[in-house]
């Protein structure tokens, strides 16, 4: 059982923080470029709809399991004495509480103040809200990407460092 455990988290760890950073990225890379396109009350519903439809189940088994399976690898390996497996666990684990601390700092609240703006269509100047908005989250949001990115290269190289 001990052997499946040593196998299976490390792998969980390397899914959920490719689905982690795969998010991020298909933010920067597709949705919020094609986003960019729309005029300013279509982009702040979709932007609306996508924070409400994104809280569901799915997405916080790869929020939330991403980080605590990457430390449940950096104890694994640590027990274990694989400590360069350890460290590059930790490096990982670093990037991931740092896309976290982007998260709840920069871009869920820029995603709170879309939503206390109300309805789109009854927002009085919709370019303002969407000023406030898109440029700063977009830019933390690559910062997102690349810290995730680097988050999963370092649990793949975990992998082949045990």
């Amino acid at each position: 059982m001990a052997e499946m455990v040593h196998v299976v988290v490390p792998v969980f760890a390397v899914v959920v923080t490719g689905l982690f950073a795969g998010l991020f990225f298909a933010f920067s890379v597709s949705v919020m470029p094609g986003l960019g396109r729309s005029g300013d009350r279509v982009m702040i519903e979709a932007m609306q709809g996508i924070n409400a439809a994104i809280l569901n189940p799915y997405f916080a088994v790869v929020f939330v399991g991403a980080p605590v399976a990457v430390l449940a690898c950096v104890v694994l390996y640590a027990v274990a004495g694989a400590v360069a497996a350890a460290v590059w666990s930790g490096a990982a684990l670093v990037c991931l509480c740092a896309a976290l601390v982007v998260t709840f700092a920069v871009n869920v609240p820029r995603n709170d103040a879309l939503d206390r703006a109300g309805p789109a269509g009854r927002i009085a100047d919709p370019a303002a809200v969407r000023g406030a908005f898109e440029a700063v989250w977009v830019r933390w949001n690559h910062l997102r990407t690349l810290v995730s990115l680097v988050a999963l290269v370092c649990a793949v190289v975990a992998l082949t460092v045990r």
